[in-house]
């Protein structure tokens, strides 16, 4: 990748992308593998937050601030997917373990 920003910014922003996915791909492990109903919608959770933050660094590197209100919609989305959640387990009546 060739970022228009100075050397040492770029190795910054390089890891930093690196490491948002490495945790990512663990959240999905954490996703796929459960073993709640809730561990996998806080995983799922979580994975839009990493998202959110993978695009706030792609936005600093390339100085795109389109990038920036993507960004946003996606952490509202996600806040609402937690509070539909939330609505949904406090309905059921159901508890936090496993099933």
């Amino acid at each position: 990748m060739n970022f228009p920003v100075a050397e040492p910014l770029a190795v910054a922003i390089i890891g930093s992308l690196i490491m948002v996915s490495v945790a990512m791909l663990l959240t999905f492990i954490r996703l796929v593998r459960g073993p709640s109903l809730a561990d996998r919608v806080v995983a799922l959770d979580l994975m839009t937050v990493q998202a959110v933050g993978f695009i706030a660094i792609y936005d600093i590197a390339t100085h795109e601030p389109v990038y920036l209100r993507v960004a946003i919609v996606l952490a509202l989305i996600a806040f609402l997917g937690t509070i539909a959640f939330a609505y949904y387990l406090e309905r059921r009546g159901s508890q936090w373990g496993p099933q």
